[in-house]
């Protein structure tokens, strides 16, 4: 008999599939990655960010506690709020789209699942500023007119509906490389859309009745994330102030602004510590270590209906490690908070104790370590902007991998003007740091800072990982690369002489100083004796040396 409905319990394990599968397929989809560096992470963000909102979905789906209305929350905003690079934050848009349109239905049909993949699209669409086709956009619309497709034609049976979606989805992934001469080039189809397709064909072998483990396990979940903890090592009863760990999600039915999530805290705190509470528009979710967990509960229930209700007595289960971290963010959270509140705020991403001095030394407040390596989520950014005391935050994102979590994470702040400067490098933060104008209004500011950073130049040094073509560079495991703003500038089997030939590439006669970066596998002799020999060729430049103490990459270089 075909079956022509999905209900809440369905989609959850349909979900939780998608996410399992595409976290079994997340270095195979890092490998897609153009070019062949040592830090390809297209999985890996996907992968966090879809798990962000799976660890929440497993706990409804084993307590069986689902309904339409909860279960696209929970899918919503943990995507969202985990959301890590351009492909984990258009994952989540497409997740948010698609929960927008069946979050008020008990089933989903073929007629409303064309229109939440059509939702999906369109949400999608409207997050990135200049949709590239070609890639997990491509793939998504492609699903989504085959959906419509179908859905006009007739279709009532979802097992070949949805089958035939992904038939679909699958040809045009395949087709990405005629859509972009780089992925031709390189021989890969587009990363980001290999991940949707592994969610799409994960979720679609739990419809069709495969037994799937759903348990989301912690080392999944994203650095920091809310309700994380760890069982690596115990800790004596005696030692345990607060004996009760108690999460729950109120359903909002009554107003819960900023005010009233003060004074929530407030009280939280006055009961308890390792309080974590996050609102997001009808739903909040808590987590509180507490003696009496009656009282968190009595005072939750003024602000609506309780769900995902989980106790754990910590002096039997000896949860060190969630202790110890959530004293630990207490602190640094303490730490960083201005004593008083400033005007202006600048948050930088970096990677590296010599880069982040140097920012620091420029007047940057909060560091998010992260990168290329490791792309900082939406959370991320939200959890330092809050921990920043001032009217207006500039926000650096210094990746363009991670200019879209920030832009996502302006968008969910309300209580403060946030200000994004697109900055793709490093060496473009440091130098909207330093035209940043005092006297100047937000919006001169960030006019006169984004027009800075135009005129800068970057290249970066690392190795191949892979064999591969690129910008008509034949490229071999084990090369050692010079990278720019807009591709491979240098290939060789010196490190010296890579950089050297692509600082040829970055240079022309407007260029006045030259800033070279040596990260933590480079020796200082080395550096040194490579400035020299750049400041010999190019005597009208300056040209400085600094210790960056980046990963990865030997070298990072900046002309302007």
């Amino acid at each position: 008999m075909a079956v022509n409905t999905i209900d809440a319990k369905m989609l959850a394990k349909m979900f939780l599939a998608g996410a399992k599968n595409l976290e079994s397929k997340k270095e195979w989809i890092n490998e897609l990655n153009v070019f062949p560096v040592p830090d390809g992470d297209t999985g890996t963000n996907m992968t966090l960010t879809i798990m962000s909102a799976a660890k929440d979905v497993a706990a409804m789906n084993a307590n069986n506690d689902l309904d339409m209305k909860s279960l696209a929350k929970a899918i919503s905003s943990g995507s969202l709020r985990g959301a890590r690079g351009n492909s984990g934050v258009i994952l989540s848009q497409l997740f948010r789209g698609f929960t927008k349109a069946i979050r008020d239905y008990d089933t989903i049909d073929i007629p409303l699942l064309a229109e939440a993949c059509e939702k999906a699209v369109e949400t999608a669409y409207k997050a990135v500023m200049k949709p590239k086709e070609g890639t997990i956009l491509t793939v998504a619309k492609s699903a989504s007119l085959k959906a419509r497709e179908l859905a006009d034609a007739g279709e009532t049976d979802l097992e070949k509906y949805i089958g035939d979606i992904i038939e679909r989805a699958d040809y045009v992934l395949s087709q990405t490389p005629e859509m972009l001469p780089v992925l031709k080039q390189a021989g890969v189809v587009d990363s980001g859309g290999q991940g949707l397709m592994q969610v799409l064909k994960g979720a679609y072998e739990a419809f069709l009745g495969k037994e799937i483990d759903w348990t989301v396990t912690e080392t999944t979940a994203p650095a920091g994330a809310p309700f994380a903890g760890s069982q690596e090592t115990v800790l004596e009863e005696s030692d345990i102030k607060f004996g009760y760990c108690t999460e729950f999600i109120i359903m909002l039915s009554k107003t819960f602004n900023i005010k009233q999530e003060m004074d929530f805290k407030a009280y939280l705190e006055s009961i308890g510590d390792s309080i974590v509470v996050v609102a997001d528009d009808d739903v909040v979710k808590v987590h509180v270590h507490t003696n009496d967990p009656g009282l968190a509960i009595q005072k939750a229930l003024k602000y609506g209906a309780l769900s995902n209700m989980k106790i754990d007595n910590m002096r039997l289960e000896h949860h060190e490690k969630v202790v110890k971290m959530a004293q630990k963010e207490q602190q640094e959270a303490a730490a960083a908070a201005p004593a008083e509140k400033k005007e202006a705020a600048f948050i930088a991403v970096s990677v590296g104790e010599g880069i982040n001095a140097i920012l620091k030394d420029l007047g940057v407040d909060y560091i998010i370590e992260g990168g290329q390596t490791m792309n900082p989520s939406t959370e991320d950014v939200l959890n330092a902007i809050e921990k920043v005391n001032a009217e207006t935050v500039y926000v650096l994102p210094n990746n363009k991998n991670i200019i879209l979590a920030a832009n996502q994470a302006k968008y969910m702040t309300e209580d403060k003007k946030i200000v994004v400067i697109p900055t793709k490098t490093i060496a473009q933060g440091i130098t909207a740091v330093i035209n940043y104008v005092p006297d100047l209004s937000p919006e001169e500011n960030e006019a006169a800072m984004t027009e800075a950073i135009e005129t800068v130049r970057t290249g970066e040094v690392t190795y191949a990982v892979r064999d591969t073509v690129i910008d008509d560079h034949e490229i071999h495991q084990g090369d050692y690369m010079g990278i720019g703003d807009a591709g491979i500038l240098a290939v060789g089997q010196a490190i010296e002489t890579v950089t050297k030939d692509m600082i040829d590439s970055m240079m022309d006669e407007d260029m006045e100083l030259i800033s070279i970066y040596y990260g933590q596998e480079t020796k200082e002799e080395d550096a040194a004796a490579l400035r020299d020999k750049v400041a010999e060729k190019y005597p009208a430049c300056d040209v400085e040396l600094q210790y960056g103490g980046q990963p990865i990459y030997y070298y990072i270089v900046s002309a302007e």
